[in-house]
């Protein structure tokens, strides 16, 4: 089927007018101001305890399709009662929502990704702020023109799995808000 310049000049235009809406539809979230992590997102998770050595402690997450990556590795830190760790991860994902960390309104401006997409590295850590555990978790997907994108990771919806290896320390992290940023950012001196 051969397809008409002015098909041709108004699927483009179509496309450029849905891209506009889609950056305009873009909301911001805060990190401190924002709601809290939800949940029971990820009723299928496994956790298996790798290694013990010594004080520390290597698990693996495993995601099924389906699970909310954010909520289950939440879930699992305050179950666990983790205090200090830090994680890696590959799979892929049904869906996910990024942010990029935008100075002047400090928030984040949030990138959604709503087809299935290539989990090619999510890494992070795991410290506690206002006396719960908080993952701050970072993010790099390929799409499939092969093209990568990344920043903080607000939401991953699994594809058939994500595989997340995490090391669990024995000393605690605190974290404490910093005022510049609107920002909880880990104070290595504090103790509680």
């Amino acid at each position: 089927m051969r397809v008409s310049f002015f098909q041709h000049l108004a699927a483009t235009a179509l496309l450029v007018a849905s891209s506009a809406l889609a950056t305009q539809a873009q909301d911001y979230i805060s990190l401190t101001t924002g709601k809290p992590v939800e949940l029971g997102k990820a009723p299928n998770m496994k956790v298996k305890l790798l290694s013990t050595s010594g004080q520390v402690k290597t698990y693996v997450l495993i995601f099924s399709k389906g699970d909310e990556i954010v909520s289950g590795l939440t879930e699992f830190a305050q179950k666990y009662n983790v205090k200090s760790a830090h994680y890696q991860a590959i799979g892929d994902a049904l869906s996910v929502k990024v942010g990029v960390f935008d100075y002047g309104r400090k928030a984040f401006k949030v990138i959604p990704f709503n087809d299935p997409i290539e989990v090619t590295s999510l890494t992070g850590d795991v410290a506690v702020y206002n006396g719960k555990p908080v993952a701050h978790t970072h993010v790099n997907l390929a799409t499939f023109d092969g093209l990568l994108h990344g920043g903080h990771l607000f939401e991953l919806v699994s594809g058939p799995t994500v595989e997340l290896f995490v090391t669990v320390e024995p000393t605690p992290l605190y974290k404490k808000l910093n005022t510049e940023f609107d920002a909880a950012i880990i104070d290595p001196e504090l103790t509680k």
